[in-house]
């Protein structure tokens, strides 16, 4: 397994500010490099911050956001304009205020525009296939109390998904109960995961993800890593380690 670092912040909103600069940084080196760097966003009230903190800072980057790729680790499958959307969450914080490029941006399809959650994790697979890069830059990933990452949640089917890049949720345990994640498979195709947590109440869970013994079934966070791995943590989410 590759190595597993652990940041913790004294605060969240310490944590959000050392997030964003971090992006912000491998964003513009990989831009330096002449890469196209693809992420993966995800939701959360955490996130929403970092997304808004990304955006005050966006006019004084070198960052070059029609040349960054956007993708979600996991959408909730409700109609496009539901605020459960994860995708309308991002553009209200973050790309409705900053230059992207429409045809960057990739979204599960919602639920008044394909029939299915099933319709969608194809179409969304077929879009991946298509547009991405192969791996991301950087995947962005939340942890829920009960340990869930995406929608991936204890002893649910979609943990046992292979060979698939997204894959139909229902039946899930946090309301809406339909959804779309990429597989752990396709989680594992990037040069860093990161990990943000926020709160006492994720303490339990993120103890779980990094205790030297557990299983993916019961803590899905454990099961993604990449060639590098960061937890960003603030004191409140650090404080069962």
């Amino acid at each position: 397994m590759n190595d597993v670092h652990v940041r913790r912040h004294d605060d969240a909103d310490v944590l959000v500010g050392d997030v964003a600069s971090a992006l912000l940084d491998r964003l513009e080196a990989a831009q330096g490099r002449g890469e196209v760097p693809q992420v993966g966003l995800t939701g959360g009230s955490i996130a929403e911050e970092l997304h808004r903190e990304l955006a005050r800072r966006a006019t004084d980057s070198a960052v070059d956001w029609s040349r960054v790729v956007f993708w979600w680790g996991d959408e909730r499958f409700v109609p496009a304009d539901s605020p459960d959307r994860n995708a309308r969450q991002a553009r209200e914080s973050l790309l409705d205020h900053v230059p992207v490029d429409p045809a960057n941006v990739h979204e599960v399809p919602a639920s008044d525009e394909v029939a299915t959650a099933e319709d969608a994790a194809a179409a969304y697979s077929e879009s991946m296939r298509e547009h991405g890069a192969g791996f991301f830059e950087v995947l962005m990933l939340g942890i829920g109390p009960d340990g869930h990452c995406a929608s991936l949640f204890p002893g649910h089917p979609a943990l046992e998904a292979r060979d698939a890049i997204a894959v139909a949720v229902h039946d899930s345990p946090k309301p809406p109960p339909d959804r779309v994640s990429l597989t752990f498979e396709a989680m594992e195709r990037c040069r860093a995961v990161w990990f943000i947590a926020s709160g006492e109440g994720k303490a339990e869970a993120v103890a779980r993800a990094l205790a030297d013994d557990g299983s993916v079934t019961e803590t899905p966070a454990r099961g993604v890593r990449g060639d590098e791995t960061v937890w960003w943590l603030d004191e409140a989410a650090a404080s069962a380690l």
